[in-house]
């Protein structure tokens, strides 16, 4: 009967301690790894973002066209060349 019960702890009353595992809570492990996951991906991008806009060209403008050129000469009270 000794044998059954020599790796437990007792009370007075008979009562087995359950003695607490040892380890990490997995929740927390996979609130670690999803929250490590997360701040490697917005330093990766704010990498990329900050490299990208030291070694790109700047965008090229869109061309202007004819008409919204006049348009815009003529809100502004200057008269259009050939007019």
């Amino acid at each position: 009967m000794e044998d059954e019960f020599a790796g437990q702890n007792f009370e007075s009353t008979g009562n087995v301690i359950k003695e607490e595992a040892a380890g990490f809570n997995p929740g927390l492990i996979v609130l670690l790894l999803v929250g490590g996951l997360l701040l490697i991906f917005i330093v990766g991008n704010y990498a990329l973002y900050y490299h990208a806009q030291k070694t790109l060209p700047p965008k090229k403008k869109k061309p202007v066209s004819k008409k919204k050129m006049k348009r815009e000469r003529l809100k502004q009270g200057v008269s259009a060349p050939g007019e």
